[in-house]
């Protein structure tokens, strides 16, 4: 009994080791993801920094005017928003925390900041993510950016 005992406390310290470990590991390719976020949101390219995000209809995006469905349509208004590299400034986005909701879903909060020179002027806040594994993929399913 006492070897069933300590084989089952052996393997559920490797299993808890597994999950840590790969639970590193998205949240690295979500702090990269991020990154290259802001690298294509710098460099003008809107489509590059919609990549990270799920191409539903079903993705959900809330800012200040409301509550909008769907990847394209947040892209247009994206691009509706920020016409030019004037209007689109410097992005830079400082994570507070990100954790796990469920082994397929991450919850992220931040804050972003847009320095944006001339008349325009900077723009900040808070943005919370939920990034879900879909297709093998992980990718933003909601985002609500203040």
């Amino acid at each position: 009994m006492k070897q069933l005992l300590t084989a089952t406390l052996c393997l559920l310290a490797v299993w808890a080791a597994a999950q840590s470990a790969r639970q590193g590991r998205v949240l690295e390719y979500i702090r990269t993801a991020m990154a290259e976020q802001e690298n294509c949101w710098n460099s003008g390219d809107i489509p590059c920094f919609m990549k990270h995000y799920w191409k539903s209809d079903s993705l959900r995006f809330i800012g200040k005017s409301g509550l909008t469905y769907g990847w394209q349509k947040t892209l247009d208004n994206y691009r509706t928003s920020y016409p030019d590299r004037a209007a689109m400034g410097r992005l830079t986005f400082l994570n507070l925390s990100a954790e796990f909701a469920d082994r397929h879903t991450v919850f992220v909060v931040g804050r972003w900041k847009l320095e944006r020179g001339g008349g325009s002027g900077d723009l900040q806040g808070h943005y919370s993510l939920l990034w879900q594994k879909k297709n093998g993929v992980w990718v933003i399913v909601a985002d609500h950016s203040s």
